[in-house]
């Protein structure tokens, strides 16, 4: 069974990153995604931002050492939401729920939140299984589509 875990990004992991935010069909399911995805200097002033920021915790994901993906956290308001990234080489495989739920282990916030487009069956999947549940559906314009489309907001309660 593939090892699976989370550690820093690191300096070296920003150009596959990257390229995993610009793959097409990981955009389109994402939804909610950078305005251009093949903007670099946007992707690293975001990246920046995110790692530079105390609140934020960026983390990446590891599968037998190789780079997957990233998982993170966040604050919006007073609430915490969680986000994750794979790149389509490690979908169906079990790696995005474990991500998750070692993130949760290292975040003891709860109530948390997560969103997903609706018709994302995947990540509603991965999030259901590490426990959260559907709270409620919101409609907003997602960028990679070039419309508003209905997302579903789930929340994990309790430690």
């Amino acid at each position: 069974m593939a090892q699976i875990g989370l550690r820093a990004v690191r300096d070296d992991d920003l150009d596959e990153i990257f390229d995993q935010r610009r793959d097409p069909v990981s955009v389109w399911m994402a939804a909610f995604t950078a305005e251009d995805p093949d903007d670099r200097a946007a992707f690293d002033a975001h990246i920046a931002r995110l790692r530079n920021d105390p609140e934020i915790l960026l983390l990446a994901v590891t599968v037998d050492g190789a780079l997957a993906g990233t998982v993170g956290s966040f604050p919006v308001g007073a609430d915490t939401e969680i986000t994750y990234w794979l790149a389509r080489a490690f979908w169906g495989a079990g790696v995005a729920t474990r991500a998750v739920e070692l993130l949760l282990d290292l975040v003891p916030v709860r109530p948390i939140t997560a969103r997903a487009a609706s018709d994302n069956a995947g990540s509603l999947g991965v999030l259901r299984k590490a426990g959260f549940r559907p709270v409620g559906k919101e409609v907003a314009y997602a960028t990679a589509r070039r419309r508003e489309i209905e997302e579903t907001v789930l929340r994990l309660d309790g430690l």
